[in-house]
C-alpha cells in the first residue's frame, strides 16, 4: 500500500549525515518538478532552482556556506551529493515566501521517493558574495535581481533516520 500524504507530512525529517551514492535522474527530475508546482503569490513563481550535482561547484557552494558560518572546515552541506539552491526574483509580489514553499515542496517530494533531504540555510549571504553573484551571472540570473532563499540537500542517510520530537501542546490554537 503507498503512503499517503498525511503520512508523509508526519514522518519526514531532516538528514544530516549521507551516503556518497547521487540521487537518480528519475528521482531528481521528479523532485524537481514538484518544487515547480509550489504555490507562489499571484501565481507570479518567483523561485529559480538550480540543481547541482557537479561534485567541483556543490563543494564550491558548501565552502561558501561555512564561510557565512565563519568557519572554513564546517561541512554544511553534510556529505549530500546534491545540492538544490533556490533563489527568487525579489521583484515579484512574494519572493521569500515564495522560495519557501518551493523548498517545502522539494522535501516532501524527496520523502516520498525515499530521497533524504535536509533546508541548509545562508544561501541569502552566499549570493550576496561575489564568488556568489559570479555563480549567478554563470547560470543566466541577474544578481541585481536574484536572492537566495535556502539550499535542498539530497541524498540517502547514512545512518538512522532522525524520528519526530512529540509536539508541543499549545502547537495549535483553535478560534470557533
Amino acid at each position: 500500500m503507498a503512503k499517503s500524504t498525511l503520512d508523509d507530512l508526519k514522518a519526514r525529517r531532516s538528514v544530516k549525515a549521507y551516503k556518497p551514492d547521487q540521487v537518480t535522474d528519475a528521482d531528481l527530475e521528479a523532485i524537481l518538478e514538484a518544487g515547480t508546482f509550489a504555490p507562489t503569490g499571484a501565481g507570479a513563481q518567483a523561485a529559480v532552482i538550480v540543481a547541482v550535482q557537479n561534485e567541483a561547484v556543490r563543494d564550491q557552494l558548501e565552502r561558501l556556506n561555512a564561510d557565512v558560518l565563519k568557519n572554513p572546515s564546517a561541512k554544511p552541506f553534510y556529505g549530500a551529493p546534491t545540492v538544490l539552491a533556490v533563489v527568487v526574483d525579489k521583484t515579484k509580489p512574494t519572493p521569500l515566501e515564495d522560495g519557501a514553499l518551493v523548498l517545502g515542496n522539494l522535501q516532501n517530494a524527496a520523502y516520498a521517493l525515499g530521497v533524504d533531504s535536509c533546508w541548509i540555510h545562508r544561501a541569502k549571504e552566499v549570493f550576496e558574495s561575489a564568488e556568489g553573484k559570479d555563480l549567478l551571472k554563470k547560470w543566466g540570473l541577474d544578481p541585481s535581481v536574484y536572492f537566495g532563499v535556502g539550499f535542498c540537500i539530497l541524498g540517502y542517510a547514512s545512518g538512522e533516520r532522525p524520528t519526530a520530537k512529540p509536539r508541543k501542546p499549545d502547537y495549535v490554537i483553535r478560534v470557533k
